[in-house]
């Protein structure tokens, strides 16, 4: 069973404030949401099954989803 989801997508060029503003209003749980280079966002959702899909007039590809299962948190030297 999965318990945190990583979902990621890329804006088409020049929308991304406005998909990052449709993926706030969509995410319903505890979750990490991160900005990256050409237009992309990811989130890290915990309990999350899966996030409802963009609307696809915002979208330069198809959203990337992995579902998986937290193993152990590791502290660094």
């Amino acid at each position: 069973m999965s318990d945190t989801l990583m979902w990621e997508v890329r804006a088409v060029p020049g929308r991304r404030e406005e998909l990052l503003r449709w993926v706030e209003a969509a995410v319903t749980r505890e979750a990490d949401i991160y900005l990256g280079g050409e237009d992309r966002i990811v989130v890290i959702a915990r309990g999350a099954e899966r996030l409802p899909d963009p609307p696809e007039e915002l979208l330069a590809r198809p959203v990337h989803q992995w579902p998986f299962r937290h193993y152990r948190r590791v502290a660094g030297v």
